[in-house]
């Protein structure tokens, strides 16, 4: 935009009028200022007077040259100069990687190469992080340049067009190195909408003490080899309720659900994003939780856990199985102040129904992960997209890689896998688990309804667990729903 000195104020004989114009569409509001303008091109075409051609002339151009300016303004107020100094406001999750002090030693390491870049970064808890990210759209700019978005958020941020489409900032090093199942994260529709960050997944865990005294050498790989297992370590009395889940009113019940479906050979929606979590796999999936609390495999305060109990149950060896993120491993397999069974805790790969193995599925979990994106209207794109690139770099994922398993395929291999594992006592048992068990992770469907889909989804476990109603009502009325979203 030209400096505001050389634009006209004036024209000749017009010269007072139009200052007046001026002045008095600067202070007006955008929307008064736009009543102004119509009203003011209303009465200078319907003017019939003789001698007024060339004042109208003039009026019409001084306003035009004053919108022109405003718009211009209007235009560049988010824009800070290239080569200036610019301030990127980060909106994270203390949870989710490394430590506050850990990640400002990573932009101390960024500041160090971007002199002329301030990184701020706020935390705020997960269940204040989408609400806060969408309030943050409200504004333009928006009040954050940078934000950590949860995989099952990309498809309803991506088409509110909130954040930045980066498949064409995308080098060739980012696509073959980094697991495909990271990219499915951040990835919409054909099109990438941040850097995959914390890549997780749902782990199963066995207490080896309990099988071996039960007279089981190895964990089950089928849902079926668990019941039969679990009614052996019920009869010798070792615990009362073999496995426990997270099957409260909340999303980490869908985690489970899908689990179980996906080992079952099914699916939440069709290719076209249709739910058909109704169907015969999806229902028989149902009625087998319902049994397994009915019949006493699972603990049935499930209903009512999520995670922490499940590990708090875990830990003090009250049940032999149980289905949890990585982070348990550590705090109930090495960490005596937390576990009663320290020593006893292994893994191994999520186990699937009888159906899913003969149609082929050889483990199936959740992906439980999240990605940085650039916020689409940002004042600063560039700077920010720099950002997330060097805060997902292999170099940075690797070095931190004791709170973060790193995204980057390449890191587990030779040299890297051995440096990777000595970070932290738990990555020698951690690390090669992740490894086998990231590429059956299966993500939640990528819809934009997905929040309020999940959440009616959530009740139909809760009332087919209850006996409110049964698994084919349930998920009936759940899958209209969902119908229902779609539809808007």
């Amino acid at each position: 935009m030209p400096p505001r000195s050389i634009l006209p104020c004036r024209t000749r004989a017009e010269a007072p009028e139009s200052r007046r114009n001026v002045r008095l569409v600067l202070v007006l509001s955008p929307r008064d200022r736009a009543r102004w303008m119509e009203n003011y091109f209303t009465r200078i075409f319907l003017k019939e007077k003789k001698g007024e051609k060339m004042k109208r002339i003039h009026g019409v151009l001084s306003v035009l040259l004053v919108a022109i300016f405003l718009i211009g303004a209007a235009g560049c107020a988010s824009q800070p100069q290239a080569d200036g100094p610019k301030t990127l406001r980060v909106l994270a999750m203390q949870q989710a990687g490394p430590t506050p002090d850990e990640m400002n030693a990573i932009v101390a390491k960024f500041n160090a190469a971007n002199p002329n870049v301030t990184v701020e970064i706020e935390y705020v808890s997960y269940d204040a992080l989408h609400d806060k990210i969408v309030t943050a759209m409200s504004t333009n700019p928006p009040a954050y340049d940078i934000v950590l978005v949860d995989d099952i958020w990309y498809a309803e941020f991506a088409a509110s067009e909130y954040l930045l489409d980066v498949t064409d900032r995308l080098d060739d090093n980012m696509k073959a190195n980094i697991f495909d199942s990271a990219w499915a994260i951040t990835t919409v529709n054909g099109k990438t909408y941040g850097m995959p960050w914390l890549l997780d997944a749902k782990y199963f865990y066995y207490n080896e003490a309990i099988l071996k005294e039960a007279g089981f050498d190895a964990p089950p790989t089928t849902w079926e080899e668990l019941v039969t297992m679990g009614q052996a370590i019920k009869e010798k009395g070792l615990v009362e309720y073999p496995i426990a889940w997270s099957w409260a009113q909340a999303e980490a019940a869908i985690c489970d659900f899908v689990t179980l479906l996906e080992g079952n050979g099914g699916k939440l929606v069709d290719e076209a994003g249709k739910p058909i979590f109704n169907n015969e796999l999806g229902v028989t999936t149902l009625q087998w939780m319902v049994d397994s609390v009915e019949s006493g495999l699972s603990n049935p305060a499930s209903i009512t856990y999520v995670e922490e109990d499940v590990r708090n149950v875990f830990s003090q060896g009250k049940a032999a199985f149980a289905t949890n993120w990585l982070y348990m491993y550590e705090l109930a397999a090495l960490n005596a102040e937390e576990s009663q069974v320290t020593g006893q805790v292994k893994m191994s790969l999520m186990p699937v129904f009888e159906a899913g193995k003969a149609a082929g599925v050889q483990s199936a979990t959740i992906n439980g992960s999240m990605g940085f994106s650039v916020v689409g209207k940002s004042a600063n794109p560039d700077a920010a997209w720099e950002f997330v690139k060097f805060l997902t770099s292999e170099e940075i994922q690797k070095e931190y890689a004791a709170h973060l398993l790193p995204v980057w395929a390449n890191n587990y291999e030779g040299d890297a896998l051995t440096a990777l594992e000595g970070l932290n006592p738990a990555t020698p048992a951690t690390v090669p688990m992740f490894k086998e068990q990231i590429p059956f992770s299966r993500v939640r469907p990528k819809v934009p309804y997905y929040s309020e889909g999940s959440k009616a989804l959530q009740l139909a476990l809760q009332e087919a667990l209850t006996g409110q109603k049964t698994a084919q009502q349930a998920l009936d009325d759940a899958a209209a729903v969902w119908v229902e979203l779609g539809a808007k």
